[in-house]
């Protein structure tokens, strides 16, 4: 009897072990995801809080609002945006109406061009068979997906000279040509996988009952890699959203974007930093609210094909 008793203590006190083990598991890990939340958060909540700052505040390292120091309406009200001077005739705001609405036209029209694009590409490369010298479809696919190896500055020289001798530059035309050839290879790999899920024996069921190539295309193909299609889409407007580098190159007044104007708040008093953290902002909410709305899509294209 003593031993039983002794044995189910010691097991008694082995699983109580084992479940404040558990416990303190959970309590590490939430830890550590909480801390990792908050350096991946807190760039956006200071770039908020900036919005609101005074040059004082700004210097002197102010952070809590209300507690640090009084929100201040000197950000929006350096863009017009404040609630004193919304009404008001400004041309500063016209000004960032103007760069905001050049991001949202060159964004969404270079994603659908690409959408468009990529969406035909991948299903050639996923139906068809190619031989393009020595490359055959994956190498072609590949291929692709290699030219987002190479960095922008290599392009830079070639893609001024040719837009100069195209009249390109300083264009929305020109920026969303070159956005959609950024953002294409990654458009055609989400679209490839997309297109290997779909099972061939559809297309085969509706060329017997007389749809053409073309038709089961449209008809049966792109119905069911809509979601994909729609995951596509969404990344390559944060991208294209995103980018700086040919927006500053090759853009300098009618065509220039949100992130060329955030780079351009400094003069020769310095850095306007309230007004570099209200039009970045504005710069990340859009974005902000496709992560919240929309990211059941975008998870969904990035593990595209992951499982089959």
């Amino acid at each position: 009897m003593a031993m039983t008793a002794t044995s189910a203590e010691t097991a008694h006190h082995t699983s109580r072990s084992h479940r404040t083990g558990l416990a303190l598991g959970k309590v590490l890990i939430y830890a550590a995801l909480i801390f990792w939340a908050f350096i991946c958060l807190f760039p956006i909540f200071w770039t908020v809080t900036t919005t609101f700052k005074t040059a004082n505040n700004v210097t002197q390292g102010h952070i809590l609002p209300f507690i640090d120091f009084w929100p201040d309406w000197k950000g929006l009200r350096s863009l017009g945006l404040s609630p004193d001077t919304l009404f008001e005739v400004s041309t500063v705001r016209d000004e960032f109406l103007k760069r905001f609405l050049n991001s949202v036209y060159a964004s969404v029209g270079a994603s659908l061009l690409a959408i468009v694009i990529g969406s035909i590409a991948a299903y050639g490369l996923c139906r068809f068979d190619y031989r393009f010298g020595w490359m055959k479809n994956r190498d072609i696919s590949f291929f692709f997906l290699s030219q987002l190896i190479l960095p922008p500055v290599v392009l830079a020289m070639p893609f001024l000279v040719l837009y100069k001798n195209l009249v390109l530059l300083d264009t929305l035309t020109g920026l969303i040509l070159i956005y959609t050839l950024m953002v294409l290879p990654i458009v055609i790999w989400i679209m490839r996988d997309q297109f290997e899920t779909i099972p061939v024996e559809l297309e085969q069921a509706a060329l017997v009952d007389g749809c053409s190539v073309w038709g089961a295309f449209f008809r049966i193909v792109l119905p069911i890699a809509l979601p994909g299609m729609v995951a596509a889409f969404i990344l390559s407007v944060i991208l294209c959203w995103n980018e700086y580098f040919f927006a500053a190159l090759l853009t300098s007044s009618n065509a220039k974007t949100l992130p060329v104007m955030v780079a351009s708040q400094t003069g020769s008093q310095g850095i306007s930093w309230w007004s570099m953290a209200a039009i970045s902002t504005a710069a990340i909410l859009p974005l902000v609210l496709i992560g919240i709305f929309l990211e059941r899509y975008i998870v969904k294209g990035l593990t595209a094909g992951a499982v089959k």
